[in-house]
């Protein structure tokens, strides 16, 4: 039995769901989300919440049975306070800005990279040193972050790059004379 699938998704006031066949639309105050699920799960609302149940007893229906109640609860979590990524610049010369809708990184390179912000995604640079990326779908938020990281990625001896905030760096000890 799926712990998670078991628990219901609350909607918040002021977020509204729609299910279709297998999809559900979920429309709250920053904008509207769907996902479509498999045929091995059934979706409804019911008493302001998202029920989630397998068709059957299948190791498949199981499986898919939490991870759509965990999609649900993302696209409730995403309309209502949206998703949040924070990146730390560490080196000297390393910087960051936004100019329009493109993010300009000097990270040592022989030309600034530019990155172009996609649709749906917000990035702002309050610091030089720090990046920020917000939007309420949580895979794109991530995915750009995971983009914008993989230009300089940290590496281990200096511990030079780009960071997710907290995110914790094992250091290497240099070469020996």
């Amino acid at each position: 039995m799926s712990r998670i699938g078991k628990k219901p998704v609350g909607l918040p006031s002021g977020v509204s769901a729609t299910v279709s066949g297998q999809s559900i639309e979920v429309k709250g105050p920053k904008g509207t989300r769907s996902f479509t699920a498999t045929d091995d799960v059934t979706i409804t609302v019911e008493d302001n919440a998202v029920k989630v149940t397998p068709r059957g007893l299948s190791k498949r229906a199981r499986q898919q049975w939490g991870m759509t109640r965990s999609m649900v609860e993302n696209l409730v979590t995403g309309v209502t306070e949206g998703f949040k990524k924070e990146l730390e610049i560490t080196g000297v010369g390393y910087r960051a800005n936004m100019q329009g809708n493109t993010l300009k990184l000097a990270l040592g390179y022989s030309h600034d990279v530019d990155f172009e912000v996609p649709a749906g995604v917000t990035v702002t640079a309050p610091k030089q040193t720090e990046i920020v990326i917000e939007g309420i779908d949580q895979q794109l938020v991530g995915q750009v972050a995971a983009n914008i990281r993989q230009w300089r990625a940290p590496e281990p001896y200096k511990g030079k790059g780009i960071r997710y905030k907290g995110e914790y760096i094992f250091r290497k000890e240099g070469k020996k004379k």
